[in-house]
């Protein structure tokens, strides 16, 4: 059984198809953040940037070379789409996308952190076998097959994302509608949408209609009487997210996906339908299996472990934003901060209140007045910034945060010396105060 649905081939149709549709989609976000002002914003303005704790010697290169760096991604983009070059193509942009991705948390988005895994499962997926400049180039690699577990790790990884997604919004403030009617509070100027997106109704069919959607659409994509009225379903969802929320292009390669939950021979009949369809269904075990079973059961558990690990860490991850990332915690409230720097030089007991705009853009003072963890990075920074001629410095942090619209509330003890201590990863930090203290 465990051959046949890991080993058994399979039309390779959804692969072919969906390695365009990605390939295209890249590019168009590599060359869209340059146009946007992304690129300038996130990654040229900034005299450093906020990198992942760990990573803190990946930061952006200098001058206008991050223009060159995302026109780089996008020409490697168009390979994938045009299967040429393929897996130098799709190595080489994963390796420059998780550059960007480690590098930067002002914009941290689980959309990229998605395109990071969907990246390291296309540099292993034979996507360039057919419809390739690959296989005009070299004919002996023309396949119309492809292991089921092609397809399958894509269903697995997509069922994660929508799971967890789902059971995050079951939390009061969404489910009283406080989060999405924050969210649509932003979007009131609108042409059009706006005045109707202020609607209560609509708050709570968002709000709801949102939770169900991810934790039913793998389902109903998966069961043939339900599939095209789920792919209808998603295809709305999608383009709303897009019109209203702007979050690149994560609803069109969201949709992009979907051609994993469709029948190979109707994909092949739409897309290459003047190519005959593969039905030979043999099962090829190859000498990998065993390698092939470890590591993605190890990946799979990891994937779902993930997202669990803040139940173990003291206190609400609304609050502390511990075990935060990387969980698929997508749009669950609305958090802003502010917070004053103090640093104090040991020897002479001098007082320093630091000027945020002197170090930090808009968007950094955002994070830096409302996440611990930047809020320890800065903290750092200003410690190697002050601590000049061997003089010793003690940085304290008076900030105060409010979560879903409620009253501002002390998140970091005033009196621990940030600059002394360090981050702990896998624990609750203690200087960051229980979200119950007044």
């Amino acid at each position: 059984m465990l051959n046949r649905w890991l080993f058994q081939h399979i039309d390779n149709s959804a692969l072919i198809i969906f390695r365009v549709f990605f390939g295209l989609l890249i590019a168009l976000e590599s060359f869209g953040d340059i146009i946007t002002g992304w690129v300038r914003q996130t990654l040229i303005e900034p005299e450093f940037t906020f990198s992942f704790i760990g990573f803190e010697w990946l930061q952006p290169l200098p001058g206008m070379w991050m223009y060159a760096y995302f026109c780089i991604m996008g020409l490697f983009g168009i390979g994938v789409m045009l299967g040429y070059k393929y897996r130098i193509s799709i190595i080489a942009f994963t390796v420059l996308w998780a550059g960007v991705y480690f590098m930067q948390k002002s914009s941290y988005n689980n959309h990229y952190y998605l395109l990071v895994l969907l990246n390291v499962f296309m540099c292993v997926l034979p996507a360039n076998k057919y419809f390739s400049l690959d296989v005009r180039q070299n004919p002996s690699l023309l396949k119309q097959s492809m292991p089921r577990w092609c397809s399958l790790i894509i269903i697995i990884q997509m069922t994660i994302v929508y799971t967890y997604a789902s059971i995050a919004k079951i939390y009061p403030d969404w489910l009283d509608t406080t989060v999405m009617e924050m969210l649509m509070q932003s979007k009131k100027d609108y042409y059009v949408i706006g005045d109707l997106l202020q609607q209560k109704w609509l708050h709570h069919m968002l709000a709801y209609g949102g939770l169900l959607f991810d934790l039913l659409i793998i389902p109903l994509l998966l069961w043939k009487p339900t599939r095209k009225w789920a792919f209808i379903s998603a295809i709305l969802f999608h383009l709303f997210n897009s019109i209203v929320f702007q979050i690149g292009i994560f609803p069109y390669m969201s949709l992009a996906l979907c051609v994993f939950f469709f029948p190979t021979k109707a994909i092949q009949k739409i897309f290459f339908k003047n190519r005959p369809f593969y039905d030979e269904a043999e099962e090829v075990i190859p000498n990998y299996k065993p390698f092939l079973i470890a590591v993605f059961g190890f990946y799979f558990m990891v994937q779902i472990g993930l997202p669990l690990r803040h139940w173990f860490i003291k206190d609400d991850v609304l609050w502390t934003e511990e075990a935060h990332r990387l969980s698929w915690r997508m749009m669950l409230r609305s958090k802003y901060g502010i917070a004053h720097y103090t640093i104090i030089d040991k020897e002479t007991n001098e007082k320093t209140r630091v000027k945020l705009d002197d170090y930090l853009t808009k968007k950094q003072i955002g994070i830096a007045s409302s996440k611990p963890d930047v809020i320890w990075q800065f903290a750092q920074r200003l410690k190697q910034i002050f601590e000049t001629d061997g003089n010793a410095v003690e940085i304290y942090v008076d900030c105060r945060i409010s979560v879903n619209g409620k009253p501002l509330k002390l998140l970091i003890d005033p009196k621990i010396d940030l600059a002394s201590v360090k981050w702990d990863a896998f624990n609750h930090n203690d200087w960051i105060l229980p979200s119950n203290e007044d």
